[in-house]
């Protein structure tokens, strides 16, 4: 659903046709010089790339906050600390969650910024792997971390944040069974931890696509991100942060209904809660 969306967004980030364009200008602009079908360019990569990482950081993300409410050693402490869990459960599933993304995500970038590059997943993977090795695959790896770590941590902490201030504010909404309460409080605070994760993890976003597209001089990658974004400026780092906004808000929400909707259907436990009660 958010191809679409991420393929003007990248294009606006490293195509200078599309600079100053906006969501809609752009897309316009899209479909009048490619068609309709470039919208799902990177479709494959997209959706490959994101379910393994998404169950990759769901999972780990429960994991790890449980591992580290048992290092608290009690339900006190961890409430105490609950801050600290909620980050360091979030860093830690994305880290090793981005080590399945990276290379997908460096297919995708490739396939929507350089027209005529492939003709999708399977063939746009493997002229990059045959032509750049694990070098190339993984060139994306530390700017993707600094992407996805803070996107992660927005998603994930804001979201629990969201839910406390409402169960504190409103206690009968904890064990309330009206499903349009339990739906409405569990797509605002999806969408508000979407926005979050947006402008944290933007800048990053915009030096991704242009390392991918092969932007910058030589060097270590530290050296390259410096360099593009003292090139790019603060302005020019938040290019494309509206479209993004839109489309991680949409991402966040239904990925957080579909993975609490999942788990009911499967009789799963609900997640492990350290949410602080009383004001």
């Amino acid at each position: 659903m958010m191809t679409p969306i991420d393929v003007v967004k990248t294009r606006i980030q490293v195509d200078p046709a599309f600079k100053g364009l906006g969501i809609a200008s752009g897309t316009r602009q899209i479909v009048s010089k490619e068609g309709a079908h470039a919208l799902l360019t990177g479709f494959g990569p997209t959706a490959v790339g994101y379910l393994a990482q998404g169950g990759a950081k769901f999972a780990g993300y429960e994991y790890w906050k449980k591992k580290f409410v048992e290092v608290a050693g009690d339900q006190e402490t961890a409430v105490l600390h609950r801050t600290a869990i909620y980050l360091g459960a979030a860093s830690v599933a994305e880290f090793f969650a981005d080590i399945l993304l990276t290379p997908l995500e460096a297919t995708r970038i490739r396939l929507v910024s350089e027209r005529g590059y492939a003709t999708g997943l399977l063939s746009g993977f493997t002229r990059l792997a045959r032509e750049g090795g694990l070098r190339e695959l993984y060139a994306g790896f530390l700017p993707i971390l600094c992407k996805q770590i803070p996107y992660a941590i927005g998603q994930f902490t804001v979201n629990e944040f969201c839910h406390e201030a409402i169960y504190r504010s409103f206690p009968s909404a904890r064990s309330s069974t009206s499903s349009t309460l339990n739906l409405s409080i569990a797509l605002g605070s999806g969408i508000t931890a979407g926005f979050a994760a947006a402008i944290l993890s933007q800048p990053a976003d915009t030096l991704l696509s242009q390392i991918n597209k092969g932007y910058g001089p030589k060097g270590s990658m530290v050296y390259r991100l410096g360099y593009l974004a003292r090139e790019a400026g603060f302005r020019g780092l938040f290019v494309g942060l509206g479209p993004r906004m839109i489309m991680t808000a949409g991402l966040v929400s239904s990925q957080f209904l579909m993975y609490d909707g999942i788990k009911k259907a499967l009789g799963a436990p609900p997640g492990l809660e350290i949410h602080k009660e009383d004001a």
